[in-house]
């Protein structure tokens, strides 16, 4: 497999165009071009978004890329392939592949109690009335877990709503601005928002994941991701901030306006991303380029392969479980989902060991059975489907993420281009 170098797209031998060209043949090359015309007509060109990126590979190469419009549109200053984005939430399915290779070194196993690895949540207790402290509580039926907080099914939040334990899990994440290992340990003096294993709500749980990580290693997030993900994939571009070597390619963040127009809320030369923070945001914190995010998608594609290291990220066997639904009794989401804030729709969707897949097409409205995916804050999002061995990368910055339906969008186009 060619890697996806530095400079974006692939590094492709002479031997390897043919190939190429027969992947080509099995998508309509007219219908692969109206991503560009759509994205152009509907959202560059009327001011909606500054700039885009999309790329689509197929048997570990890349088929289609555009680069459309602006990074930073006050400098005027273009999308690249190499250009920086914080991709947020995407930085949630890298940290549980993580934690899924200390799985595979037998550090635990998926029903193990979380509090064998943290002793502060020995005594949990959920949450069942009161606005404040102390509130009235009742015992959990059953400590939660390893799968639990893979799956965001611990009874953990993400807080910034009006409910009593979302208020006091954003207190206590604005208090602990520095130390992930001293906010992970304090959600076990916080009720659960509700019995482990019983519901599923966006929340804190992969933050929990970075943690869990740090204390089975032995090393911090950062130098573990760097060890044993980045460096194998080659994802040169990926970490927790940007240096200065590499601020001029950095991304600015946008938001819409009262009128609808972009409006700058975080500027690349003045961003708190060009410094190291404290707290190593396993749920949110990385920021990474469209090529080593296609790296990525790539090794997950692949089977765990890091082909430039010669050695395994993970096994086949583990990632083929981590994109099984987990869901209990085979559920969607739209059966046990809480809270309306998510990166995806609920209906006819499940979730795996740190990625969504959807389960059934009909009920979800969209193409692809059995992909893995997820987004980000900033609206980037991005699939895999391993039954067509293809993957699409979409970077933007603009928030929220739910303003408009890229990835139904996208689906639309790429898969009514697949001719075979």
């Amino acid at each position: 497999m060619p890697p996806y170098n530095g400079n974006g797209g692939a590094d492709i031998s002479d031997s390897l165009i043919d190939d190429l060209d027969v992947l080509l043949m099995e998508f309509d090359e007219l219908r692969l071009n109206r991503i560009v015309t759509h994205l152009n007509q509907h959202y560059i060109e009327p001011g909606k978004l500054a700039g885009c990126d999309i790329l689509l590979g197929r048997y570990n190469t890349p088929i289609f890329r555009a680069c459309l419009g602006y990074a930073d549109r006050e400098r005027k200053k273009k999308i690249e392939e190499d250009t920086i984005y914080r991709i947020y939430s995407m930085t949630k399915p890298i940290v549980s592949v993580a934690l899924m290779q200390l799985y595979e070194g037998g550090y635990f196993q998926l029903n193990d109690r979380i509090s064998r690895v943290i002793p502060e949540w020995a005594d949990l207790e959920v949450w069942v009335d009161g606005d404040e402290a102390p509130y009235k509580t009742e015992p959990v039926n059953r400590a939660p877990t390893f799968r639990d907080v893979l799956t965001h099914s611990a009874g953990l939040t993400y807080g910034g709503g009006s409910h009593p334990i979302e208020m006091a899990c954003q207190r206590l994440r604005q208090e602990c601005d520095e130390n992930l290992g001293e906010f992970v340990r304090g959600l076990g003096q916080i009720p659960l928002r509700y019995q482990p294993g019983s519901a599923w709500l966006y929340s804190f749980s992969t933050d929990v994941c970075g943690y869990l990580v740090e204390v089975l290693s032995g090393q911090s997030l950062d130098e573990y991701l760097e060890e044993n993900i980045f460096e194998p994939l080659l994802m040169h571009d990926t970490g927790f901030y940007v240096p200065e070597s590499k601020k001029h390619r950095f991304a600015a963040n946008y938001s819409r306006g009262r009128n609808k127009e972009l409006v700058l809320i975080d500027d690349p030369e003045e961003s708190a991303y060009l410094r190291k923070p404290g707290f190593l945001s396993g749920g949110g914190g990385l920021v990474s380029t469209t090529s080593d995010y296609a790296n990525f998608c790539d090794m997950i594609l692949s089977g765990g392969v890091a082909f430039e290291a010669n050695s395994s990220i993970l096994s086949p066997m583990t990632i083929n479980l981590m994109g099984r639904n987990h869901l209990p009794g085979e559920q969607d989401l739209s059966d046990l989902a809480i809270g309306a804030f998510s990166e995806t729709p609920y209906e006819g969707i499940g979730f795996g060991l740190g990625f969504a897949t959807t389960l059934d097409e009909v009920r979800a409205g969209q193409f692809g059975a059995g992909d893995m995916f997820w987004g980000g804050a900033a609206s980037t999002i991005f699939w895999i489907d391993p039954r067509l061995d293809i993957f699409v990368i979409f970077m933007t910055q603009f928030m929220p993420s739910n303003t408009f339906n890229f990835r139904g969008q996208l689906k639309n186009l790429v898969y009514s281009s697949l001719l075979e």
